[in-house]
Formats: structure tokens, sequence, C-alpha cells
């Protein structure tokens, strides 16, 4: 299956599928953090190569629902965010997972299909991630831990925190080059 894992500098989803035999390739701005297969530029220009499946993590900076008390000052950017998350769901691609936060795409698009946390799959961490799917199935939780952290939710302000809140948990990315075939 040739797959697209958009909005992911790190490798750990793509690299979850090649385990998998895929032909996986991450693509970001931003270069790979790991050897792999990795389209560095915006995704937009290459949605049309035939894809089997996109797993796409589009910023959520302007479109979280725990930063709604700067959302008046950014219109012009959360209308941008709205409009890229929108073009990932509507991508030319049989089977499409969208990744993101609590967010306005709630209201602005649709509900999400389903919300995971990183405790159901051997991380005993909280964090609320919704799935908004096309063609697949829910994801089923692979090894329910105890020990229910906020550990992103605390994290101290820094030049990388960005960076770190957004990384995949390599439970769910195994869950999902498991399940989304």
């Amino acid at each position: 299956m040739k797959v697209l894992i958009a909005c992911e500098f790190s490798g750990t989803v793509r690299d979850a599928f090649s385990k998998q035999g895929h032909d996986a390739w991450s693509c970001d701005l931003l270069p790979t953090e790991k050897l792999g297969q990795h389209y560095q530029g915006d995704v937009l220009n290459i949605l049309d190569e035939n894809w089997d499946l996109m797993i796409a993590h589009p910023p959520c900076i302007h479109l979280a629902v725990s930063g709604a008390r700067w959302f008046k000052h950014k219109q012009v950017e959360q209308a941008a965010a709205i409009e890229f998350f929108m073009a990932l769901a509507n991508a030319p691609i049989p089977k499409i997972a969208i990744e993101n936060p609590i967010s306005i795409m709630s209201t602005r698009w649709r509900k999400p299909d389903q919300i995971i946390q990183p405790w159901m799959f051997g991380h005993g961490e909280t964090k609320a991630t919704c799935l908004w799917l096309k063609n697949l199935p829910l994801l089923k939780p692979t090894n329910v831990v105890d020990g229910r952290e906020q550990r992103i939710w605390k994290m101290p302000p820094s030049a990388n925190r960005a960076r770190l809140r957004s990384l995949t948990y390599q439970g769910i990315a195994d869950a999902m080059a498991d399940q989304y075939i």
C-alpha cells in the first residue's frame, strides 16, 4: 500500500507503516528527524500522487480549543488553518485519517469519528486525540495501561514545546499500521 503521512517530521508513523512492508512517505515543511522516505515541502503539492492511505497531522495551533482565548486575535490564521485541514479531508485519497486535538473542526466541519488516548495504546498518559476517518475502522485499543498522567498539558514553555507536543506516541503509530490496512 502507498501511504502518505502528512505533516510528520518525526518519521514515527511512517516507520511503523514501513516496518509492515508498505511504501510509506512522511511529508513536512521540516526535514525528517529519522532517515527514511520523506518529502520536504508542502503536502498539498503531492496529494494527487495515487496514495492509498493518508494519515494527516495538520498543525493545531489555530484550531485547538485549548487556545480559544486567542481566537479573536488570529481570525486570518484560523481561516487558513481550516482551509488547510479541509484540503486534507477532501484529498483524492481512498482512505484518510486526520488527527488533531479537541478543536473547532468539530463545529466547523463535523464531530470526529473517534477520540483516543495514549493510555489505550501502552502509554500511561492523557492526551485526547480526535480522529476524523474516511473508509477506515475505529482504532481498537491495543494495550490499556494505568497511570493517567497529564504530561503533555503540564509541559513548561520552551523552544521545543510545540515539537514535543506534536509527536505521535509509538503505540498509536503501531496500532494505525496494524489496523489501517
